[in-house]
């Protein structure tokens, strides 16, 4: 097994958003052995941190590696090969920017996720959804006006066939579809429990699913030891999926101050996004009915906040990029406007031990076994070396090329900017 070990380095303790004094952190394969000790080891490559800070890999909660930078129209018609090299190069590109793990909410990854767990190409560690899952109309509903009814035993539409999406109606429908996600390898499922943004078919207001449907869902994932989450914004909408047994709501920007209580009596988890009018809103045409539900859902995104903290909800970060290169490539530039409403350390914490958190709910459907989120001995190895304080400065996140020198991934370095010594004190080579 490869060692390598941080020497002089200061280490983010999340939990308690503080610095230790500097110490030496051991690697040895793709676990912590130990913090602390000398700072040579034999056969090690020895990485000197010049008192720099130490924090865990960072991990988005709401990710979509296939549908992240092609537009929409592209995604709806390309030969499905082209959209999985996209997303392959993307990939590579999540986890040069510090992002470690991502918790991906729906399409066809399955593939791309085996090919970086066996090294073909780098990416981040995936926790997949598999296929969206929606009813008949529903904001996973990808067909053309065209295709509707669509007729007895008719072929799968494209986005069923390519695994971006699957249309379930009734909760014999749900349960074998939500079967077949995890046959395939889902961590956990991801349902449609609303109206969206950029669909054609649904309002943003409407309720999607019924009680039954979502217990179906549950018990199916249940059964197989993991957790549903929904995508949902209006109260309605959250508050019935609660009811049917789900335990995370995707989005939520309309909540009102009831559903909000509610989350945080039942532990439910709130996995929200910073959705501002800003440079990093999706492109929408102004004056479409998309642009519209856009906005309607901005105008929730301060109150979504607010009341998260107010009823102290178990509350995760995510980015949910769509349809845009340029934006994916600002995804720690969302996690920094998060100072909006949270002290950078409380940012730090939502993307590393909380997204983690999260993540365990999959329970032994978890790919990856072993801890998240935190520099601690026994975790896994995922960990950024920042070349300045991250406590005080969330911008060395939001710039990875300049803010953060050293990208290491399950003990496996991806970018080192430092030149690194063997334990003897010679270069040793990269």
């Amino acid at each position: 097994m490869s060692v390598v070990v941080f020497s002089n380095v200061r280490v983010l303790d999340v939990r308690r958003g503080a610095l230790a004094a500097p110490t030496t952190v051991l690697v040895r394969g793709n676990r912590i052995e130990r913090i602390g000790g000398p700072a040579t080891e034999p056969g090690a490559n020895v990485i000197d941190g010049g008192n720099r800070i130490l924090m865990p890999g960072l991990i988005d909660a709401h990710w979509h590696a296939a549908f992240a930078s092609l537009p929409l129209p592209a995604l709806l018609t390309a030969n499905i090969a082209y959209v999985h090299i996209v997303a392959g190069e993307q990939a590579k590109a999540t986890v040069m920017r510090g992002f470690t793990t991502v918790r991906d909410c729906g399409g066809p990854t399955f593939g791309l996720k085996r090919a970086i767990d066996e090294g073909l190409i780098s990416g981040p560690r995936i926790f997949p959804s598999g296929a969206f899952i929606s009813q008949t109309s529903g904001h996973g509903d990808f067909r053309s006006a065209h295709e509707v009814p669509a007729p007895c035993c008719a072929p799968l539409s494209y986005g069923e066939s390519v695994g971006a999406a699957v249309i379930a109606d009734g909760p014999d429908a749900v349960l074998r579809r939500v079967r077949e996600q995890l046959m395939l390898g889902a961590s956990q499922i991801k349902l449609m429990a609303g109206g969206g943004v950029a669909s054609s078919h649904d309002p943003i207001d409407v309720a999607q699913y019924t009680e039954p449907e979502f217990r179906a869902a549950v018990a199916a994932a249940e059964n197989w030891g993991t957790y549903v989450t929904v995508h949902a914004y209006t109260p309605r909408a959250i508050r019935t999926a609660i009811a049917g047994g789900v335990r995370c709501i995707e989005h939520g920007h309309l909540a009102d101050e009831a559903t909000a209580r509610l989350m945080g009596e039942e532990g439910i988890w709130w996995s929200l996004q910073p959705f501002l009018d800003d440079e990093d809103a999706i492109p929408l045409p102004e004056g479409s009915p998309s642009r519209a539900k856009q906005l309607q859902v901005i105008r929730g995104t301060d109150d979504a906040y607010g009341l998260a903290r107010k009823y102290n909800v178990k509350t995760a970060w995510g980015t949910d990029t769509l349809f845009d290169a340029k934006l994916a490539r600002r995804q720690g530039a969302q996690l920094a406007k998060m100072s909006r409403w949270y002290t950078p350390a409380e940012v730090l914490k939502m993307a590393t031990l909380d997204n983690a958190e999260l993540l365990a709910l999959a329970g032994e459907r978890s790919p990856y076994a072993g801890r998240l989120g935190e520099v601690a001995e026994g975790a896994l190895a995922d960990l950024l070396l920042i070349d300045g304080d991250p406590l005080s400065n969330l911008q060395l996140i939001a710039e990875p090329e300049r803010g953060i020198l050293v990208i290491m991934k399950d003990g496996k370095l991806f970018k080192n900017t430092l030149q690194p010594r063997s334990a003897g004190g010679e270069r040793a080579a990269r």
